[in-house]
């Protein structure tokens, strides 16, 4: 038998004795080669345990935050889209509720009205005619629209009561009649019922220094919520310009609507204003000097005329006082089918009786202003270019004239601005030469008119001028300003015969005045008397036929 030699084992490895020996033993194997696989497995791992170079290392977080990106907006999408179906969901049923509770509302409101109206002993119930008028007890062309609607519908309709909302607080009813009477010798047929507001202070432009346009009209909607509550019509008429009640007392009131609209909330004039930068009474100096704040402005703006077009197509008849005033309520309330013009009354036959007789030959002229002392009537205006006409030598030496204004106020508001004119007076050495009547009496205002030479108008934009006519209808040579009403309805020529003369800045009012003073008594008696007969469109007669012509769908 062979003896084989003895295993060693290779160099550099030690010979395991028993002790120390596994319990099993492998045989040791020579390593394996790797497969091309493997390798290249085993080379991408070298490679990654590597410190990369900076680019790349940069361009592989890059990767890695663009894959968590992409995790967080597809979550965020999920979460959207799973929250989307319940918020709809919950979104249906808070409308559904509304619309439940504004119908209980309304079913609640019509039942106030049957207990506010019993049948009377023929069994019929009386048809209640709400205007809404907060300031009904002033003296201006929307009071005489007021007036003179109410004595228009008590001629024509039996079974009526005619309802008027005022917050005249501080008067009574007697003494609102009687104001009517005094101020425009209107006298109407039967007794009125007057509705008390005690909110009038929300619609009051001193209480919204900023956003005057939204406050105001977001508070004529408390205010004609508190009308609703006391009095619950069959038929609503906004007779001063809040349009922000009508879907009020349409919706939840379920009454018949209408307007008569004497001048827009907003025009598109008012946007021309803001865009151009134009200072003006309602667009302050310091919004005008910044281009941030004119178009955020005009943002507002074109927010609040989206609102006041919607609030205003609520309305089943719409009555405007003229051409003007109708172009801008279309362009805003797209409601052509029932807007109609309705020239607003004016006192033409009473003035028609004051004789037109040859100017004296004498060295005193007046001058007369008719209009409510408001902001946009432009008092300042008249006054400065009547103190620039004084001035004027050849006329201090010729003649004595005197500006005399009046007009009505409303609250402290107007009392104020008439103090501001004063002192106005004062600062440019004119006060002897001017002077101020407030809510007079008719007789006086005719009066007044019938000793004028001329008649001063100076509103930028007029809706329509009462005023104007007035003193057209009176004998006076208006000077008007060249805008709005007086422009496109008013002071037109007559037959071809001029009835009067426009002006739009103080230098264009101070020469024409100048030229009319410096006219013959005899060509100012030609001006006076195509004026007269140009203004009989604008009778009483005349608007009471085109009003009932207007508001007759509201009666069937």
């Amino acid at each position: 038998m062979t003896a084989h030699p003895p295993h060693r084992a290779p160099s550099g490895l030690a010979t395991p004795t028993p002790s120390s020996r596994p319990f099993l033993s492998l045989p040791i194997c020579p390593p394996r080669r790797p497969s091309p696989a493997r390798a290249n497995e085993r080379e991408a791992m070298t490679h990654w345990s590597r410190p990369p170079s900076n680019g790349l290392f940069l361009l592989v977080e890059a990767e890695f935050k663009m894959a968590a990106g992409g995790l967080c907006l597809c979550g965020l999408l999920r979460l959207l889209c799973s929250l989307l179906i319940p918020a709809l969901i919950l979104s249906g049923v808070l409308c559904a509720c509304l619309a439940v509770l504004l119908w209980a509302i309304r079913l609640w409101i019509q039942g106030r009205r049957k207990q506010q109206s019993p049948a009377g002993r023929d069994g019929r119930r009386p048809l209640l005619v709400a205007f809404f008028h907060p300031y009904c007890n002033a003296g201006g062309g929307g009071e005489r629209v007021l007036w003179c609607a109410i004595r228009t519908l008590q001629k024509k309709y039996k079974n009526i009561t005619c309802v008027v909302y005022t917050g005249d607080r501080d008067a009574t009813e007697e003494d609102i009649v009687e104001g009517a009477f005094r101020r425009f010798n209107i006298k109407l047929i039967h007794p009125v019922k007057f509705v008390f507001l005690e909110k009038r202070y929300l619609v009051e432009a001193s209480l919204y220094p900023h956003f005057t346009l939204l406050g105001q009209s977001l508070g004529s909607v408390f205010l004609g919520w508190e009308a609703l509550l006391k009095c619950v019509p069959d038929i609503y008429i906004d007779s001063m310009g809040y349009a922000f009640t009508l879907p009020l007392f349409k919706y939840l009131g379920g009454c018949r609507v209408g307007c008569y609209v004497h001048y827009p909330t907003i025009s598109t004039d008012m946007l021309s204003v803001v865009r151009n930068q134009d200072t003006r009474f309602n667009n302050a100096a310091f919004i005008t000097n910044s281009s941030l704040f004119s178009k955020f402005k005009l943002v507002y703006y074109y927010l609040f005329a989206f609102m006041y077009g919607l609030v205003g197509s609520c309305s089943d008849v719409v009555m405007v006082n003229s051409s003007w005033t109708l172009n801008h309520i279309l362009s805003l309330w797209r409601a052509g089918s029932c807007t109609s013009v309705v020239y607003p009354p004016c006192d033409v036959q009473t003035f028609l009786d004051i004789p037109l007789e040859e100017e004296k030959k004498n060295t005193e002229y007046s001058i007369v202003s008719i209009s409510q002392f408001r902001p946009e009537k432009d008092h300042p205006l008249q006054i400065r270019a009547f103190a620039k006409l004084l001035k004027e030598k050849r006329l201090r030496q010729q003649l004595s004239l005197k500006l005399i204004l009046i007009g009505g106020c409303r609250n402290q508001q107007d009392e104020d601005r008439v103090n501001n004119l004063k002192c106005l007076c004062e600062e440019l050495g004119i006060s002897n030469n001017v002077m101020f009547r407030i809510n007079i009496p008719f007789e006086e205002l005719k009066k007044h008119l019938a000793e004028a030479t001329i008649g001063l108008h100076t509103m930028w934009n007029e809706h329509f001028g009462i005023g104007v006519v007035e003193c057209m209808a009176a004998g006076t040579v208006i000077l008007a300003h060249n805008s709005g009403g007086p422009k496109l309805d008013i002071v037109v020529p007559y037959e071809g015969r001029i009835t009067g003369f426009l002006a739009e800045n103080e230098d264009s009012y101070v020469e024409t005045m100048a030229y009319i003073f410096s006219m013959s008594p005899e060509k100012r008696l030609e001006i006076r008397e195509s004026a007269r007969q140009s203004v009989c469109r604008f009778s009483d007669q005349h608007f009471e036929e085109t009003f009932l012509l207007s508001v007759e769908p509201l009666f069937k």
